[in-house]
């Protein structure tokens, strides 16, 4: 099965020099970007459903096997905490299709506001989906982590999200034939916008989503994985570590 690793958006101006080569403009990012990884998560679109130009622009400047993962607004999953936003989803849905076969899962992620009395409006949310995309879920609440929940996203075909976060767990469940992993750090780690390097070595944790990468590759699950600067200060830098670890246990990436 694939494994598609990536970085939580790719617009990072401190990138210059370091990972796109000098003299990269702006406009030019995501292309030489796919030169290096096959996937990425769009961070805009938790503002808002990208403009129908961008969407475009992008599929032509990525090869035919490169994929997109993208977010759900906040206005769906932070403000109107899934309630009568159904109309929201599917203008959001109609947006994205636009990237046609490039499409790959989109992630629901709540904050920590989001608690288990929802469970009745996720299942609903859920349920009311079109089926011909596909979802993850990330809650930030560990409340949630209950078997009914886990059970809840089978039901639905969605992934549970994977993190790597300071009060999260570190979790192996799996709800359906794709997992979505997200090493997200902590914001308050690295508060500044300097992205050039690793300022926080995470060799211990490498090693461990390593081995778990390659359990979950081992039993046919699809991997989706997503790195943000925050997690180690520059987040191409955790995915060529990574990727290192996984091809030691003899795992093209």
């Amino acid at each position: 099965m694939t494994i598609y690793l990536g970085t939580q958006g790719w617009s990072y101006k401190s990138w210059n020099d370091v990972f796109y080569p000098h003299g990269t403009p702006p406009g030019s990012y995501l292309a030489y970007y796919a030169t290096q990884f096959k996937a990425v998560e769009i961070d805009s679109s938790f503002y808002g459903t990208p403009r129908k130009t961008f969407l475009e622009k992008w599929v032509r400047d990525t090869p035919a096997a490169f994929q997109f993962a993208a977010k759900f607004p906040k206005l769906i999953t932070h403000e109107k905490m899934l309630v009568d936003a159904q109309s929201d989803a599917q203008s959001f849905l109609a947006g994205m299709s636009l990237l046609g076969e490039k499409l790959g899962p989109l992630c629901l992620q709540f904050s920590y506001a989001f608690k288990p009395a929802s469970q009745n409006s996720l299942d609903e949310f859920l349920a009311a989906l079109p089926t011909e995309f596909r979802y993850a879920v990330e809650v930030r609440n560990r409340a949630w982590l209950k078997d009914w929940f886990f059970e809840l996203l089978k039901k639905h075909r969605a992934a549970l999200v994977l993190v790597d976060r300071v009060y999260m767990p570190k979790l192996e469940e799996v709800t359906t034939d794709f997992t979505y992993i997200r090493w997200l750090g902590n914001r308050q780690d690295i508060p500044d916008d300097d992205y050039t390097r690793v300022r926080l070595p995470r060799a211990k944790e490498l090693d461990e989503w390593a081995d778990t990468l390659a359990t979950l590759h081992e039993r046919g699950i699809e991997i989706w994985g997503f790195a943000n600067n925050h997690y180690m200060g520059h987040s191409p830098a955790t995915l060529r570590e990574l990727q290192a670890r996984l091809q030691a246990r003899g795992i093209e990436v």
